[in-house]
């Protein structure tokens, strides 16, 4: 089962949740009020503000976490095609005859770490194209030794190319690291958690009503599921309903640059 599937079933449960919530905390306070109605609400004010307030800050920590995590992800992805670009031009300063089959191997390198994201969400396949490129950063690597290791050859040369592709390389794990950096997911069940108390107790507020609005019950449940569900789309990105596959093309055109 996809993420997209999960969060829209995680979405429709909570929705529905709530709405029941709601009414059931409706039918409660109804009750209260018929038994004792100058001490129903008695103290309870400060006990739903202070739940609402609670679950206000829960969405605004894991939405502005969710968002933060998106943006570095995608800075991430242009320091990623900035390194693979910056070691392919420095091959150039290496000798003339070992330069062809290192260009080759970045080639197809390049084309495995496009490759990783592109599969997204097929996770095997996305597994395939990344063991693909780790395994092409040894040869990369054994070919720019062998090469600066030459005779004639500057060391100069070797603090230059022999850095650029441990930056290349490095930012592969950081990238890696990144997509695996959410929070824990007790974070996520109190959010549904509070999301569901906040009904409950919205709905032992309406009971002085004699009738609900079903307009109001069903705006309060749609925009908090709503936002619940914006958020695990935002923190699980390549699997949700947001893509970065525009800031992707910046890998992919240094790909290009290299044919």
């Amino acid at each position: 089962m996809t993420l997209p599937v999960i969060a829209l079933l995680l979405t429709l449960g909570l929705f529905a949740g709530m709405v029941v919530l709601l009414n059931v905390g409706r039918r409660i306070g109804a009750r209260r009020l018929a038994r004792d109605p100058d001490a129903a609400r008695v103290g309870t004010g400060a006990i739903d503000g202070a739940v609402f307030a609670l679950l206000g800050l829960m969405i605004a920590f894991t939405f502005s976490g969710a968002s933060t995590r998106f943006d570095e992800r995608r800075t991430l992805i242009v320091q990623e095609a900035n390194n693979i670009g910056t070691a392919y031009l420095r091959l150039d300063l290496l000798p003339a005859d070992a330069q062809p089959a290192l260009r080759e191997l970045f080639r197809g390198y390049t084309a495995a770490r496009v490759e990783t994201y592109r599969k997204l969400p097929d996770l095997s396949a996305a597994q395939a194209a990344s063991a693909r490129a780790i395994a092409l950063q040894g040869d990369i690597w054994t070919k720019a030794v062998s090469a600066v290791q030459r005779p004639g050859v500057s060391p100069a040369v070797a603090s230059l190319v022999l850095p650029s592709l441990n930056d290349m390389f490095d930012i592969v794990t950081t990238r890696t690291m990144a997509t695996r950096m959410h929070p824990p997911w007790v974070i996520f069940a109190l959010l549904f958690g509070l999301s569901l108390a906040a009904a409950l107790l919205a709905g032992d507020s309406m009971a002085e009503g004699r009738s609900v609005s079903a307009l109001h019950t069903i705006a309060f449940a749609a925009v908090m599921a709503l936002a619940v569900n914006l958020i695990l789309n935002i923190e699980f990105p390549r699997l949700g309903l947001f893509s970065l596959g525009d800031f992707d093309e910046a890998i992919a055109a240094v790909l290009e640059s290299m044919k």
